[in-house]
């Protein structure tokens, strides 16, 4: 496309209002764009957890810059629609009793930690912070957790509430999704993650430890197999430094395995930011990884670029 829909208003991204949903439709079908069914390629575009939380300032854990990264994702959107035959939109998901919530834990005196706070296998031992909440497997997750995904427990503030507001997409974000589909009459995907309370679920691909007992505790072979079906990956979300970095990453684990299917993957560099941390520096760890993804074949370009 080289205009975008009237409905359209980027001042609006990052703040909180109703759709016109019947509006958004007829401008699809006015569109008059051909079914993705028609494809020659298969574009996949895979959006990260650009939820209210994540992308909105009064959002529970806000990434500075999100608010931009959603402007260039939707105008990617509208200016590829033609080309984009596939849209998942994966969605943190919680519940108010997790491992990594602060009401899980509690110090000597009582108290919870305090958002970012690390809790490691050590300061369990040595009775620094004791959680809760099934004491026996939480500890044994910490512990897993070091030894497995070389990673120490990071208290999050509440964010991503099943039911609550923050758990959605920003509407302006959610009105492009929805034009995409019934333009190109395709169905987009919703994938949720993070419900499982005794584990962290950065990555849209697998819990950071697995859970064989839950349905959703092991690697979305499914979804893998979507893309691995895709001609080209398009990657963009929040936070880059964590959801989208251990997503980037098993997915490089596995189309590794392939030869050149690494070469697919176009991960959009200005839609996505770090989480803001006062010691330690996410961004850079982040970029350190994309050198490494980018030597094996992973292509880094501008929205607008590809």
């Amino acid at each position: 496309m080289t205009t975008f829909p009237s409905f359209y208003n980027p001042t609006r991204i990052g703040t909180l209002y109703h759709p016109n949903v019947a509006h958004i439709a007829a401008e699809a079908t006015a569109a008059n764009l051909r079914p993705a069914a028609e494809d020659k390629e298969n574009l996949h575009l895979v959006i990260i957890d650009m939820q209210v939380d994540f992308c909105h300032p009064d959002g529970t854990l806000f990434v500075p810059g999100s608010v931009g990264d959603i402007q260039r994702t939707i105008e990617f959107i509208y200016k590829n629609a033609e080309r984009i035959t596939n849209i998942t939109c994966s969605l943190d998901s919680h519940l108010p009793h997790q491992i990594f919530s602060p009401g899980w834990w509690v110090d000597a005196a009582g108290n919870h930690p305090a958002p970012f706070t690390l809790i490691s296998y050590e300061d369990i031992k040595q009775g620094k912070w004791k959680p809760v909440v099934a004491p026996k497997q939480s500890t044994d997750y910490v512990k897993k957790l070091e030894e497995q995904a070389k990673k120490t427990l990071c208290i999050w503030p509440y964010h991503t509430m099943i039911g609550n507001i923050g758990a959605a997409l920003d509407p302006e974000l959610w009105s492009a999704v929805f034009w995409h589909s019934m333009a190109r009459k395709t169905q987009p995907t919703f994938l949720t993650k993070g419900s499982i309370p005794l584990t962290e679920h950065y990555s849209i691909i697998q819990p950071e430890v697995p859970v064989p007992s839950h349905p959703l505790g092991g690697k979305n072979k499914a979804f893998l197999d979507a893309l691995a079906e895709a001609d080209y990956v398009v990657i963009a979300g929040e936070a880059e430094s964590h959801c989208v970095l251990e997503s980037v990453e098993d997915i490089v684990e596995d189309f590794g395995q392939k030869p050149d299917a690494l070469k697919k993957i176009y991960f959009l560099r200005d839609c996505t930011s770090a989480v803001q941390h006062p010691d330690i520096d996410f961004h850079g760890i982040a970029l350190a990884r994309f050198t490494d993804f980018a030597k094996k074949g992973v292509n880094f370009v501008d929205s607008t670029a590809f």
